[in-house]
C-alpha cells in the first residue's frame, strides 16, 4: 500500500468542514416544546390542586349538613310535657339523658293518646299521686303501710318531692302508669323510673293530694287528666 505523504494529509484536513452551528428555526422549535411542556405541567398542578379544595369543601359541606341534621332531630325531641288535669295544669321538665327509653316510651304513649282521660287512681298525702289504668298497686303498698314514719322524715331532700315516675315493671299497651311524689321517699329510685320533674304546678299537684280518698287511698271524686302537650320549648 502507498504510504499517503504528510503534505497529502494536511490538504485533507483543511478541506474537512467545520461543525455546523444550530438553526435558528430548531432553537424556536426547542422553545416552544419547552414553553408548552411548562404549561401543561402548570395547569396539571392547578387542575389536581382545585379538584383536592372541592373534594375538601365537599366533605366539609357533608359533615356540616349531618351536624345540622343531627341538632335538628335533637331539637324535635320534647323536653316538656303538661298535664292538663281536672284541676289545672301541671308542667313537667323530662329527663331525656338519664332516662332516654323511658321518655321515648312516654313521648309514643302522649302521641298515642294513652292518658287522655286517665284517672288518678290513688292518693296519698304527703306521698305520692298515681294516675294510671292498671289496677296493679303493689309499687306504693310498702310506701302506704308505712305512712307515719314517713311523716316523720325531715323535709330536706326537696329534689325527691314532685319527681314524675313511672313503675319499673315492663309497660304493656294499656299499662304505661304514672306517679308524681308530694314529699321526699328515700327509696324512690328503687320504686320508680324517674323521668321528669315537676317544674309548674307544684299547686295543683298538692290541690290533688287534698282531695278525699277511701280507706284505700283511692279518690272519693272522679279527678285525673285531660290531655297532655308535649312541647320543646315553654
Amino acid at each position: 500500500m502507498a504510504r499517503i505523504k504528510p503534505q497529502a494529509l494536511l490538504q485533507q484536513s483543511k478541506k474537512k468542514k467545520a461543525p455546523r452551528s444550530i438553526s435558528i428555526p430548531t432553537i424556536a422549535l426547542y422553545s416552544v416544546v419547552t414553553v408548552v411542556m411548562v404549561f401543561f405541567l402548570f395547569a396539571t398542578y392547578r387542575h389536581w390542586s382545585q379538584r383536592s379544595i372541592l373534594q375538601t369543601e365537599e366533605v366539609s359541606s357533608t359533615f356540616q349538613v349531618e351536624d345540622e341534621f343531627s341538632d335538628t332531630k335533637k331539637s324535635d325531641i320534647p323536653r316538656y310535657a303538661i298535664f292538663n288535669t281536672s284541676k289545672g295544669l301541671i308542667t313537667v321538665e323530662l329527663y331525656k339523658e338519664g332516662s332516654p327509653e323511658v321518655v321515648d316510651e312516654f313521648i309514643d304513649a302522649c302521641q298515642k293518646g294513652h292518658f287522655k282521660g286517665m284517672l288518678f287512681q290513688r292518693v296519698v298525702k304527703h306521698f305520692v299521686i298515681q294516675g294510671g289504668n292498671s289496677e296493679n298497686h303493689a309499687v306504693i303498698e310498702d310506701w302506704t303501710s308505712r305512712e307515719k314514719h314517713y311523716n316523720q322524715l325531715e323535709k330536706r331532700l326537696k329534689h325527691e318531692a314532685f319527681m314524675l315516675g313511672t313503675s319499673n315493671m315492663k309497660h304493656d299497651k294499656e299499662g304505661f302508669d304514672i306517679f308524681i311524689t308530694t314529699a321526699p321517699i328515700p327509696d324512690l329510685n328503687a320504686k320508680l323510673n324517674v323521668f321528669g320533674r315537676v317544674i309548674k304546678g307544684e299547686d295543683i299537684v298538692q290541690e290533688i293530694e287534698e282531695v278525699d280518698t277511701d280507706e284505700h287511698y283511692r279518690p272519693k271524686s272522679r279527678i285525673g287528666i285531660i290531655d297532655v302537650t308535649l312541647k320543646q320549648k315553654i
